[in-house]
């Protein structure tokens, strides 16, 4: 598993920024991951092409269930997030990202959306 921070900088464009996951203290123990939310949402895109140029609706962590996808950001940096992986997703100004979706399988993903 692995985080993604994805946000807007000074610049106006977006880019990327990894963050710390959460170590379990042990075997069968779980560590706690604060999801200060105040909806979910369940994403399905298709299985083909790459959107426009767009930016995050709100603050949201997404976690992908199913599929693949690659993000671009205005820094021209690419990163592929499938089942497991959770991107944080804050670029709710400026330029924002596109997104593809990567082989035959549709991608599925659960939103959180963070309260304000």
């Amino acid at each position: 598993m692995r985080i993604v921070r994805m946000y807007t900088g000074g610049d106006g464009r977006s880019h990327f920024e990894d963050l710390p996951v959460p170590e379990s203290p042990g075997p069968g123990e779980v560590a706690e991951l604060e999801l200060p939310s105040v909806n979910a949402a369940v994403l399905r895109s298709g299985t083909r092409g790459c959107g426009g140029w767009q930016r995050a609706p709100r603050r949201q962590y997404v976690i992908t269930l199913a599929g693949e996808i690659e993000i671009e950001v205005g820094d021209g940096s690419t990163r592929r997030f499938g089942p497991g992986d959770v991107l944080l997703a804050e670029d709710v100004e400026g330029e924002g990202h596109r997104v593809r979706v990567l082989g035959p399988e549709a991608r599925v993903a659960l939103s959180l959306a963070i309260a304000p």
